[in-house]
């Protein structure tokens, strides 16, 4: 046995000192199957759109001949098959396309491309997800969604503005962060602990107008993924979620648009071949008009006043050669809020060139080079304080994932990244004559770098295995003067750092493993666990995000934030057709080193933040419900949330837990839609909650004849509970079939029962009687109607 011990150690330490490009050799000498190497060919390709040359992301291709043996397209619509050599029958199929099958000899690797074609449904055959119900049951990853962006389309939003976050916030375990929000919360996390990404660029502000919607236009979104549990390893730097959106890659066979004219709001989507076959564009443009209403006032400061915001996406793909695909992808968005003497302007801009590149017909690679930018600025102007606040956090990112299939019951990921930061907290730019003093600006640079592997097993018929460890580092780089504080915010002691110097690092393991067993066809039982770490944390002072948060990185002061969850869950479908869909998920997260501030804090324009952090922990668990109506003239679905979500720090509250801002127990959304006639389909959803965790005073005292509130407990009170009932109807132009030009008609009212749900509750002294105080409430949106015309040609 020596020799082969001593071949084995071998091929182990050429495997880790091998570069990336050498690692597929390794792998097969390594793998069981390289004994049968000569009997076994690969075959490869991809699987997309035939109308329009979009990736089919996820689409299924398997063998016929051989049950249970098959391979799912990655996000760029790859696939790979490693098979004995032989003679089968390779069938392509997708949720919403008629499914294409080939015959084929297999006797050396070969490629195959499958372009499917819409179609093979009837008027009852509406589905709820654009992926088979049935991978939810074999795949070992828990807590995934994706959204399906034609049923986005009928949903009764706010101002009849598709909108992907707010419907998400209509899935368990993930919460609007409060009425007229786009910011949401997972699992008991905060809004901050969720990474969203466009194309694979971070988005750290999702919002338009202040909230009342997210930054992503539908028209120039193809796909959305949310990993809501154990995320794969690939992804980190949050704790509580992904939200991975894919945008479209344009049409690569025709000259298409779309568009709609909202009463706020209008858009336009344009998209075509660049060559045909071979490369595609696709830009978009979406601005807002409320401006131009405010224009007609009569009040000189109304008329004066800006509202509006506006956003464009564009996309570009060429295909270079077989092997290699080149994409360009952007983002450009920016809100502009002013009224008066007070002006607030900020926005999101991103940037990703690709190069997908395949090695092999096993190995796949993705290069990406990813620029981010998020930036606000707050003017003022009263009297003789004439200012303004700026801030921005700036990304460069450079990222190599691989993806390599030994075999169809096997796929290995892995790869590696690294993120500039540069983050400006706000600092104040003020006139020479201003009574407001102007502070310098003080960037934060640091380097956080990752690397991963991954590693997939499809390992009997029932049982799937799926393991990743994650090594994540994080330098604070110079220059500039950082100080450490006493647990009571005085500086204990400062040092000045040259530039590129570094301060410090913090190296961290993020183990993550998943597992699922099927009882049978249509059942299954998951459990997993994940640990994430985050080195970028949001300060706010509101109850849901806003535009002017502050953002601090990791340092000296600052520890990483870690979450480790236990999940478990129970999946079931029902139905020949996979009619309805049934889950059930619990789980417990861990929270470390969790950050607030003490209470009377002033974030902006605050150049020793540090100062006034306090640090703790915290915990998260609940139990989610999810059923899916997935066929026929009425879809859709309902879902259960209950949960608890705690912090805990030595400085708030007397040390003791007390609930979390999102806290919220009970979480109830139904969205049911409904397919009247080729004309009309109806829509319908309802949202019940309880009321966000709130501190109420609970009496009074004078300081120099003026009433001074006494609050109780942190986060011991709640608003009321929320409830709102939205109703929607689309009407499609008859007789459309066979003419370039569709159009149609959304019709929806947003909070339809008209009921005031609270957005704040303060509380002032009564103006008749000052030994006694009102509560006022504030409620946001009554009723709201709204029509949209869209079209496409």
């Amino acid at each position: 046995m020596k020799l082969p011990l001593t071949l084995l150690s071998l091929r182990f330490h050429l495997f880790l000192a091998a570069p990336a490009g050498g690692v597929l050799g390794l792998l097969a000498c390594a793998s069981p199957q390289a004994a049968q190497a000569q009997a076994r060919v690969t075959l490869s390709g991809t699987v997309k759109d035939a109308k329009t040359g979009e990736d089919l992301t996820g689409a299924s291709v398997h063998l016929v001949e051989l049950p249970g043996v098959g391979a799912a397209a990655n996000a760029y619509g790859f696939y790979s098959l490693t098979v004995p050599a032989g003679t089968y029958t390779v069938e392509a199929s997708f949720v919403g396309y008629q499914a294409q099958r080939r015959k084929v000899t297999a006797e050396k690797s070969q490629r195959f491309d499958f372009k499917l074609s819409p179609g093979g449904q009837e008027l009852t055959e509406v589905v709820v997800t654009g992926r088979s119900a049935q991978a939810n049951i074999s795949k070992a990853q828990a807590g995934v969604e994706v959204l399906d962006l034609k049923q986005i389309a009928k949903v009764p939003v706010l101002f009849g503005e598709k909108d992907v976050l707010k419907t998400l916030t209509l899935l368990p375990g993930i919460k609007s962060a409060g009425e007229g929000s786009s910011g949401f919360t997972v699992r008991g996390g905060n809004v901050d602990q969720n990474l969203i990404l466009l194309d694979e660029a971070p988005v750290y502000n999702a919002s338009h107008l202040l909230g009342f919607f997210s930054t992503f236009n539908s028209d120039a979104i193809r796909d959305l993924t949310v990993f809501k549990g154990g995320m794969p390893a690939q992804y980190g730097g949050r704790l509580s979620s992904v939200v991975d959106i894919k945008m479209k890659d344009g049409n690569n066979q025709e000259l298409h648009g779309s568009g709609g004219i909202g009463l706020i709001a209008s858009r336009l989507a344009l998209e075509g071949p660049i060559v045909k076959d071979k490369g595609s564009f696709l830009v978009t443009g979406r601005r807002t008009y409320a401006d131009v209403f405010l224009k007609l006032s009569s009040n000189e400061t109304t008329k004066s006043s800006s509202l509006y915001f506006y956003d464009f996406n564009a996309k570009a793909n060429y295909t270079l050669s077989p092997s290699n695909r080149l994409y360009f992808s952007g983002y450009l968005g920016r809100d502009a809020l002013g009224v008066g003497n007070f002006g607030n302007n900020y926005g999101n801009q991103t940037a990703t060139l690709r190069l997908n590149h395949l090695f092999s017909d096993r190995l796949f690679s993705n290069t990406s080079l990813i620029f981010s930018k998020y930036s606000y600025q707050i003017n003022i102007k009263v009297n003789n304080q004439d200012f303004s606040i700026d801030s921005d956090i700036k990304d460069w990112n450079l990222k190599q994932d691989f993806e390599f299939s030994p075999s169809t019951t096997q796929t290995l990921r892995f790869g590696a990244q690294a993120i500039y930061h540069t983050i400006t907290p706000g600092h104040v730019t003020a006139a020479a004559d201003a009574a407001v003093n102007p502070t310098p600006a003080r960037p934060n640079y640091s380097l956080e770098t990752a690397a991963y592997a991954s590693y997939e097993w499809h390992a009997t018929e029932s049982l799937d295995f799926a393991a990743g460890l994650r090594l994540s580092d994080f330098a604070l780089l110079g220059a500039g003067t950082y100080s450490t504080y006493d647990n009571s915010g005085r500086v204990v002691a400062s040092q000045q750092y040259g530039s590129g110097q570094v301060i410090k690092t913090y190296l961290n393991l993020e183990p993550r493993f998943a597992a699922s067993y099927q009882l049978s066809a249509a059942t299954a039982l998951k459990a997993g666990y994940a640990r994430n770490v985050q080195n970028l944390h949001l300060l706010s002072n509101s109850a849901s995000t806003s535009p002017t948060d502050l953002y601090i990185p990791t340092s000296v002061n600052v520890k990483p934030e870690l979450a480790d969850q236990l999940s478990a869950g129970y999946f079931r479908t029902l139905g020949a057709k996979e009619d309805y869909a049934f889950s059930a998920e619990v789980y417990y997260k861990w929270l470390q080193n969790q950050v607030d501030y003490r209470n009377g804090t002033q974030l902006q324009g605050n150049q020793d933040v540090e100062s006034t952090l306090v640090f703790g922990q915290g915990r998260a668990y609940g139990i989610e419900f999810l059923v899916k109506k997935q066929t026929g003239r009425l879809t859709g679905w309902l879902g259960y949330t209950l949960s608890k979500s705690q912090r805990q720090f030595n400085d708030i509250n007397n040390g003791a837990r007390f609930n979390a801002r999102q806290d919220r127990p009970n979480d109830l959304s139904v969205v049911a839609l409904y397919q009247l006639n080729a004309k009309w389909s109806l829509a319908a959803t309802f949202v019940a909650s309880t009321g966000n965790a709130v501190t109420y005073p609970v009496g009074k005292y004078l300081v120099a004849g003026q009433a001074v509130p006494l609050y109780g407990a942190r986060n011991a009170d709640r608003l009321p509970a929320y409830r709102r009932l939205d109703l929607g109807a689309t009407y499609e132009k008859p007789h459309q079939e066979g003419h370039r030009f569709h159009s149609s008609w959304n019709f929806s009212v947003y909070n339809a029962l008209g009921r005031e749900n609270p957005y704040s509750i303060t509380f002032q002294t009564d103006p008749n009687d000052p030994t006694k105080t009102q509560a006022v409430q504030t409620s946001l949106f009554k009723m709201v109607p709204s029509a949209t015309y869209n079209f496409s040609f």
